[in-house]
């Protein structure tokens, strides 16, 4: 193949295949913040680039070759959002702007000013940065005046001025010393310099001709302004000031010295400056020509007199004896001195004793005895000091101790004395029974005992208690001191002691006399040896042992034995405590399954659980955590599993048994997951609920989430409801700043606790964002508020309804007096309804944990009517009626001779005229609901949104929910390599048209196969939207081409879906709008859902027909006065019968299946529809008292039958009362009820053809059959309404006619409830900027090209080029999602809100039509409900088509990067090989018509696709 120009653009450029792969080097790799956008410029022979990262920060950096890149600063721009593509410089190249979603930044491309040292400015890699010597500051080369001269900018490093001080040390009682200051890389100076000293000096320089500066240190008074209070050295700048720019430009360190503060020779001579020490007199100087005498003077430690250290000073108390000390240099007491002493300070007492200096090398304390007071001690530590001349001390080492002892303390018995310190010489006086020195116990010599004495032992051993020595379980928050002072093991006392017979046990005996050493003590506890360990023993006191096997079947109790030495009596001891032998087993184990990743509490229940002192759990081959115990179970906290899900056996080792349980299992499931949060959001305090969806949610005990901000880690209580759902209160976060920002705050982590799972404990694709706490004003500066009953109470305040996107919202409580109020939230007010009580009420308000008290209301009735107005009122009432009755007894005498038959007639008008009077009453009732009841009642309901590739899915592949391109294709490699091929054909525009147009010309083709190959089309390149929007664009303007030629109406262009590029254009906007639809259609579209749904519950539905008491729709609509009465009943969770009841609006007439959904409905508020059990799941239990439950059904064996009608049950039917108690448990199957649920399924099978449709999922509850008789039983079924046509309902009379039409004055009462509601909708979709979200490309793009195409044609109507937009987009995309919101949201749409959602989707077309419709009195009710509010809707559509019309165009280049991130982002939502076995099906059917097609086209035939596709074919042929 030649490469020409006609090679760029071809899809198989085989040619330039090759094995060698091209890499790129990257200069700098970013995988925390992601880079965004990206611009660059040269700088001084540096590239410098910029970086817009997606955490909204610019990065800067240096690249100086192929392979040297540096990051040298990151700038934060926008906290949280990304910076957007296109970063611009200045024209000047000083700044750069930044765009992201909601602002435009403009910095500075250098800070060099930040710099404030010359290391830190050339330091910093900024190529823009260098250092401006004589101004002292950091800036570019062209904002430093003296940049040009020798040394006056500094670019490197080793350029940076370097000053040093000669000496560089001065004592302070040396003022006025010469100092040499030498220079290096200074410009010319002959301006002239000072020298400062910081701020209390400052002194003119001498430049000498080397080059270096002369100045003079500090007079001695700057000096001590300089150095007072600042002990022996301050340090001090020594700064150079230019007189020719004013600033200090350089600069030295330089210490001042003072030796005087030092008190000891030894600091003075170690000190690193010349301090000298005058041993005579006592003090530090630093002219030694001060001391008085040569030989006083001191120089180094060597010289100092010093205390020698021999190990610490022992004294005994009440001992009298002098004291003896080694020392060197002792100075001589000359004359007028005072001689040695030494000083004792002990518990605040002072003792001087004389001291007697032998020469200089040997001090004693003459004979004196010491003391302290109480026992609590054995010794204590002296402050023990030899001082001459009254208060010179001499120098002591650093380890030097004295310490006072005495014996007795603490050593109450033989074995505690003879274990104390071998120093102090202490032994056990028999005979005194007591611990002495030997010269205070008589007859030593046989009396008294000490540890050098040879088989020294205690008599009479004595066991205080015998103990089990138990592990102990330390908990996770435990204080750090304990892990560190507690062992591994503690002991414990246990009754009764003991331990399986295979041995093992550890067993700690504590008494006294217990031996000086281990292997003295036999040890025998209940018949059985034990083996003393050594490393467990404490001298005299404690002995721990471990148990050997018994070998006797059945060992009895018995207790321990100990022997010191030999058994005689003296030595030989029992306790009184007695040790058995048990059998630990163990038959349960709770839960029965936990998360693979292990952190489950499980309790292991049997029995003598508690025996021996060590246990270990072990859950297949790994060890559970031991947590506690006690006889009848074990709990510890489960491993990971190394095997993932699956079952694993439990064992136990108590010591040296190992017990087992074959039967008991516990089963390792996956680990939960998070999938979801709604909202993502909450206040600083937190305690707001979060809705959270995951999986194996059920296997977690306790989960908590946790939020961490700034280091400090919060949790908060989640409730699991689900294997799917769980319900959690936000954890809160300490802000450690006044004021939140209004944006929010981001957490630096937000997770949650699942046991040991450790992927939830940071949900990293979560932006969980924590807005203010909102805020009140009192109620008055006094805090009392005074209404009148009947009045609103308005109650201000700031933050009351969070910056969040969403329909989520705080729920607020107000309580006045205690009782709740209805609300209406606004940003800075909440408006109460009026309180009925009246007197003092204290007002509260709740939510999110915060409780605010705002003050008193004080409540004033209206004063009743005096007496005396009374009596006029009703002698004026009592005229009144006799006027009114004398009227009416003349008028009646007047009427008395009329005509009987038109008296008759006059009956029968006043029968229908009250008739219709009541029922216009009622509209006009309804009417004038608020509808703020209705809003309020939706407030925090969370949008359950789908994911989208289920949203796809559905509006792609309508009633197809598991569609083949959401499956793995399994097939052999020879197809899989053909479906590959096939792939890449078609990428080549030039085969998918052909393609395309043969299949629509051929008349087998039809209108749900042109559907299905647009769709498969979009699917199988939804990885190239970009060449997918090419296309379309193409597929499109053929479309127009043909419409014109064919001579068609323009305004029939994309009318019906009559083409594959019609249905493709629905997939296309499909896929670009889901953003849009998820940030701001959707809000309003829901909230219509939830009003239609709401509003047609509030009254009867019937069962059977689906009409209903409030309807937008005629046809759905009850023509009858349905008696019915509003129930609350109070429901059992589902979930868990000890929960909180829930209290739950019904109707009487309500047939079982309506109860139960308006149950779920509550119950399960705020869960997607497909997440929660479903109606003819459960069973409606009505609970009567404790025992007393009856299960109501739709139908059984209380069911009425009338002639040949059969009426579904209603509560009415059971006469379930106010304020029941009901449960909804999962169906009960027995013999009735299959019987049963057979008939009533057979009875509506007939008539599910009718109903099965893409937009209404098959239930109970969407099902309208006509009313036709069962064949086999003869009976027909109704609920609120039979057929109209029937016998037993049709009255035959025109009266009945007319009054049927009245209740068409429904239609407008629902109306106009719904109609705040139906604006906003509108409204969204018909504004190019709303909710913060701006229009969405896609829509702009579309719209220009229907523009060109208009102008390339030479179609300059404006009707005709508005009805193209209209049926391209609102006709093809949003009225299909306004009819079935179930495509975008997790719901349930029932027949009557099909029909409401219908008639708007209707009026939504209307108001996008140009057209003016006539209306008279035969037109739909639908035309004439809307009728007034179209030509408004019109004007809003006009506005917004002009308005997208004004905006700037877009390139394709930044369409299809808008396009290109498109794919990226949804790359493997499809199975793309399966949707290409989907097409290739056409490809099959009309094989000859395609390979014809393809010979045919001139363009296809250079590329040779024809032999490209009969290569696919041969490939997928011989599949076999």
């Amino acid at each position: 193949m030649q490469i020409n120009g006609n090679f760029c653009g071809l899809v198989l450029n085989q040619p330039l295949g090759g094995l060698n792969v091209i890499e790129g080097l990257p200069l700098l790799a970013d995988s925390t913040d992601g880079m965004a956008s990206v611009a660059a410029y040269t700088y001084h022979q540096h590239s410098v680039v910029f970086i817009g990262t997606r955490s909204g920060s610019l990065k800067k950096v240096r690249v100086d070759g192929s392979q040297d890149a540096y990051l040298y600063e990151t700038v934060p721009v926008v906290d949280g959002s990304p910076i957007l593509r296109d970063l611009l410089f200045s024209p000047d190249y000083q700044h750069i702007y930044l765009l992201s979603e909601k602002q435009v930044s403009q910095l500075p491309v250098e800070t060099c000013e930040q710099y404030l040292s010359c290391a830190a400015c050339l330091g910093s890699g900024d190529p823009h940065c260098g250092w401006c010597v004589l101004q002292h500051r950091c800036c570019r080369e062209g904002a430093c005046p003296g940049a040009s001269a020798p040394h006056g900018f500094a670019e490197e490093l080793s350029r940076c001025v370097q000053v040093r001080v000669r000496p560089n040390n001065v004592s302070v009682t040396s003022p006025g010393v010469q100092l040499t200051v030498a220079m290096r890389n200074v410009p010319d100076l002959s301006a002239g310099v000072s020298c400062a000293f910081e701020e209390v000096t400052e002194s003119e320089a001498v430049l000498l001709p080397s080059g270096e500066l002369r100045c003079p240190s500090p007079s001695l008074q700057e000096l001590q302004a300089l150095t007072r209070g600042h002990g022996a050295t301050r340090t001090v700048q020594l700064q150079l000031l230019s007189k020719e720019t004013g600033v200090r430009f350089a600069g030295a360190d330089f210490v001042f010295y003072n030796c005087s503060v030092l008190q000891s020779c030894m600091s003075c001579v170690g000190s690193p400056y010349p301090c000298h020490w005058c041993k005579y007199r006592h003090v530090c100087t630093s002219h030694p020509h001060e001391c008085s005498f040569q030989e006083g003077r001191v120089h180094s430690p060597e010289g100092c007199p010093e205390i020698l250290p021999r190990g610490d000073l022992l004294i005994p108390v009440g001992v009298m004896q002098p004291l003896t000390l080694r020392a060197k240099n002792l100075p001589q007491p000359q004359s007028g001195q005072k001689n040695y002493e030494c000083v004792v300070r002990v518990q605040g007492r002072q003792q001087r004793v004389p001291a007697v200096r032998f020469n200089s090398s040997s001090v004693q304390c003459q004979n004196a005895s010491y003391s302290y007071d109480g026992d609590e001690y054995g010794d204590t530590e002296l402050d023990f000091s030899v001082v001459w001349d009254g208060d010179f001390p001499i120098d002591k080492p650093p380890s030097f101790r004295a310490l006072l002892y005495k014996c007795w303390a603490q050593r109450p018995n033989c074995g505690l004395c003879l274990k104390a310190d071998p120093r102090f010489n202490c032994g056990w006086c028999i005979t005194e029974n007591r611990c002495q020195l030997r010269a205070h116990c008589p007859a030593p010599k046989t009396n008294w005992m000490h540890p050098s004495q040879k088989g020294t032992r205690c008599s009479h051993p004595r066991i205080i208690q015998v103990s089990l020595l138990h592990q102990s379980y330390t908990s996770c928050c435990a204080p750090v001191r304990s892990l560190l002072t507690l062992p591994s093991y503690t002991t414990l006392q246990i009754y009764p002691l003991m331990g399986p017979k295979e041995g093992g046990t550890r067993v700690t005996i504590v008494g006294e006399n217990l031996g000086l050493a281990s292997r003295e003590v036999v040890l025998r506890v209940a018949g059985v040896r034990c083996n003393s360990i050594p490393t467990e023993y404490v001298s005299a006191e404690r002995i721990v042992c471990e148990m050997e096997e018994s070998l006797v079947p059945s060992p009895q109790p018995g207790p321990a034995e100990l022997c010191v030495g030999d058994c005689s009596a003296d030595f030989r001891t029992q306790s009184e405590q007695l040790y058995s032998f048990v059998t630990p087993t163990f038959d349960r184990v709770s839960p029965t399954r936990g998360p693979a990743s292990g952190g489950t509490r499980l309790t292991i229940s049997g029995s003598s659980l508690d025996a021996g002192s060590r246990v270990t759990v072990t859950v297949r081959d790994g060890e559970c955590q031991f947590v506690r115990r006690d006889a009848e179970a074990i709990v510890c906290i489960s491993p990971v599993s190394t095997l993932g899900p699956s079952q694993a056996p439990i064992t136990l080792a108590i010591d040296r048994a190992n017990i087992s349980s074959p039967g008991v299992i516990y089963t390792y499931t996956q680990d939960p997951t998070v999938t979801r949060l709604e909202p993502t959001w909450s206040i600083i305090n937190g305690s707001t609920a979060i809705t959270v969806s995951g999986t194996h949610l059920l296997t977690v005990q306790e989960p908590r989430v946790r939020a961490k901000y700034r280091g400090i880690e919060t949790t908060n209580t989640c409730q699991v409801i689900n294997d799917t759902a769980m319900l959690c209160k936000a954890p809160g976060i300490f802000l450690g700043q006044p004021q939140p920002r209004a944006q929010g705050e981001h957490p630096d982590e937000f997770g949650f606790l699942l046991d040991h799972v450790q992927t939830a404990r940071s949900l990293n694709r979560s932006s969980f964002t924590y807005y203010p706490d909102p805020s009140f004003e009192p109620l008055g500066p006094s805090g009392v508020l005074d209404v009148k009953p009947g009045s609103h109470v308005v109650l201000k305040g700031k933050n009351l309804i969070p910056a969040a996107a969403g329909s989520s919202r705080l729920n607020y409580t107000v309580l006045i007096g205690g009782q709740p109020c209805a609300l209406t939230v606004s940003d800075t007010q909440l408006l109460c309804d009026s309180p009925s009580q009246t007197g003092r009420q204290p007002v509260m308000v709740l939510v999110g944990g915060l409780e605010f008290w705002l003050g008193t209301l004080h409540i004033t009735a209206e004063r009743a009517l005096t007496l005396p107005a009374m009596m006029g009122l009703a002698v004026g009432g009592g005229l009144l009626l006799l006027a009114i009755t004398a009227v009416l007894v003349a008028y009646k005498r007047k009427t008395q001779d009329a005509d009987r038959t038109l008296k008759r007639l006059q009956l029968q008008m006043d029968n229908l005229e009250s008739r219709v009077a009541l029922e216009c009453k009622e509209a006009f009732a309804e009417l004038q609901t608020d509808i703020n009841e209705l809003t309020n009642h939706m407030d925090g309901v969370q949008i359950p949104f789908l994911d989208y590739r289920t949203y796809a899915v559905r509006v792609l592949f309508p009633g197809i929910e598991a569609h083949p391109v959401l499956k793995e294709l399994d097939t052999p490699p020879n197809v899989e390599k053909a479906l590959r091929l096939f792939g890449q054909l078609l990428h080549n525009r030039a085969f998918v048209l052909t393609f395309i147009h043969t299949l629509e010309a051929q008349s087998s083709f039809s209108m749900r196969d042109r559907g299905t190959v647009a769709s498969l089309t979009m699917v199988a390149l939804q990885s190239r939207l970009d060449y997918a929007t090419g296309l379309l664009k193409q597929l499109l303007a053929d479309l127009i081409e043909k419409n014109l030629e064919s001579k068609n109406h323009p305004k029939l262009l994309l009318r019906r879906t009559e083409s594959v590029a019609e249905k493709m254009l629905t997939n296309w906007f499909t896929f670009l709008l889901h953003k849009f639809l998820k940030e701001c259609a959707g809000e309003p579209l829901f909230l219509l859902y939830c009003a239609i749904k709401q509003q047609m519950e509030k009254g009867p539905i019937d069962a059977i027909t689906g009409e209903a008491r409030y309807s937008l729709s005629e046809d759905k609509l009850i023509r009858q006065q349905i008696d019915y009465k509003t129930l609350t009943l109070h429901c059992v969770c589902p979930e868990s019968e000890g929960s909180t009841q829930v209290p739950v609006k019904v109707l009487n007439c309500d047939s079982i299946t309506q109860a139960k959904d308006k149950l779920l409905d509550t119950v399960y508020k705020g869960i997607p529809y497909s997440q929660r059990p479903k109606a003819e799941d459960m069973d409606l239990e009505w609970r009567q008292g404790r025992m007393a439950r009856i299960i109501l059904q739709d139908e059984d064996v209380t069911t009425k039958i009338e002639c040949d009608w059969k009426r579904v049950n209603s509560l009415a039917h059971y006469q379930v009362t106010d304020g029941s108690l009901v449960a909804l448990v999962p169906k009960q199957v027995s013999a009735y009820n299959m019987a049963n649920s057979f008939t009533f399924t057979r009875s509506l099978s007939r008539y599910e053809s009718l109903l099965r449709t893409a937009s209404s999922p098959d239930s109970l509850r969407s099902r309208a059959p006509m009313i036709t008789p069962d064949q086999e039983t003869g009976t027909k079924l109704w609920h609120l309404v039979k057929n109209h046509d029937h016998a037993d309902h049709r009255e035959g009379d025109r009266g009945s006619k007319m009054v049927s039409e009245i209740y068409l004055t429904r239609l407008l009462a629902t109306k106009g409830t719904l109609q705040k509601f139906v604006d906003d909708l509108f409204e969204t979709v018909f504004s190019i900027a709303h909710r913060g979200s701006a229009l969405p490309l896609a829509i702009k793009y579309m719209f220009d090209f229907l523009d060109e195409q208009a102008d390339q044609r030479q179609i300059s109507d404006p009707d005709v080029r508005h009805t193209w937009k209209s049926n391209c987009l609102p006709l093809r995309f949003w009225v299909n999602v306004i009819k079935n919101p179930q495509f975008v949201f997790d719901i349930h749409k029932n027949s009557i809100t099909d029909a409401c959602l219908s008639v708007v989707a209707q009026t939504f077309m209307d108001s996008c039509s140009t057209s003016e419709h006539r209306l008279g009195k035969d037109s739909p009710s639908n035309k004439l409900l809307y009728a007034k509010d179209i030509p408004n809707y019109k004007s809003w559509v006009e506005r917004y088509y002009r308005d997208i019309a004004k905006m700037a165009s877009i390139s394709d280049q930044d369409m299809d990067a808008y396009l290109v991130e498109q794919s990226r982002l949804h790359a493997s939502d499809f199975n793309v090989l399966s949707a290409l076995s989907e097409l290739y099906f056409y490809v099959t059917k009309y094989r000859q018509e395609i390979l014809a097609a393809l010979d045919r086209d001139a363009s296809c035939r250079k590329h040779k696709l024809r032999q490209k596709l009969e290569q696919i074919i041969s490939l997928m042929s011989s599949n076999g």
